[in-house]
């Protein structure tokens, strides 16, 4: 997709997509020169994320009668942008359900756990191996498992076996950031296929290795300084979206 320039006249320049030093550079100085707060910023993400969940499978489009959502969450941060992902499907009337294997002891992210619990979201004590079990319950599965930060080769049990499991079902799956079991920067070595990947803020490398049939860009907060500063050139998004596809 070409993007567009902010400012007419100015010549377009292609769509930027960030290797994991600048990825970690953003959100660095988002945290320490614009003072957002981490909460802050997961909770920027975690909307955002629900806001392409339901512009790709809006509620009338679900082959199910319930519009059940798996949503798989991680342990570091990917993992809590998941549970304010889940959190806001379910005020957008979606059914989720969190599967949250390796719950954090960040008192951060325990926060977000009590509200998901706080607003009656269920919370799966396994995952079922049987792949079938899976296509028959969900409309479409969130992966929040890994995210820019995590060492595919570094991938450990319980992780490891979930990915395993993924990789067969037959639903869509919805990445957030970056598809787990993928580099951040060359893409995908042992990782899941997932239909949809949600880039936040701004795409990652690996994101040009997606083959899935929609990519969105999601997050439409970040200051124009910083933009100008990553020489990031993100397209413009419609009207007051939040999300734009790529």
């Amino acid at each position: 997709m070409s993007c567009p320039s902010t400012q007419s006249g100015e010549q377009i320049e292609p769509l930027r997509y960030l290797s994991r030093v600048e990825a970690e550079a953003i959100e660095k100085e988002l945290l320490e020169d614009y003072k957002f707060g981490r909460q802050q910023l997961i909770e920027i993400w975690g909307h955002a994320s629900a806001m392409a969940v339901t512009k790709v499978f809006p509620l009338p489009s679900l082959p199910r009668k319930q519009p059940t959502v798996l949503v798989v969450c991680g342990p570091d941060q990917n993992g809590a942008i998941g549970l304010v992902c889940a959190r806001h499907l379910r005020v957008f009337e979606y059914e989720p359900t969190i599967f949250y294997p390796k719950r954090s002891l960040n008192s951060l992210y325990r926060d977000f756990t009590t509200q998901c619990e706080k607003m009656d979201i269920p919370f799966l004590s396994y995952l079922p191996t049987e792949v079938q079990l899976i296509n028959d319950a969900y409309n479409v599965v969130i992966d929040a498992i890994l995210g820019a930060d995590a060492e595919p080769g570094e991938v450990k049990e319980p992780y490891t076996s979930i990915l395993a499991t993924l990789k067969q079902i037959r639903i869509p799956i919805v990445s957030l950031d970056v598809p787990s079991g993928w580099d951040v920067e060359t893409g995908n070595s042992e990782g899941i296929s997932p239909d949809v990947l949600v880039s936040l803020a701004a795409p990652k490398q690996c994101a040009t290795r997606f083959l899935g049939r929609h990519h969105i860009l999601a997050g439409r907060f970040l200051p124009y300084d910083v933009q100008k500063k990553f020489e990031l050139n993100l397209p413009e998004y419609p009207g007051t979206e939040c999300v734009v596809s790529l």
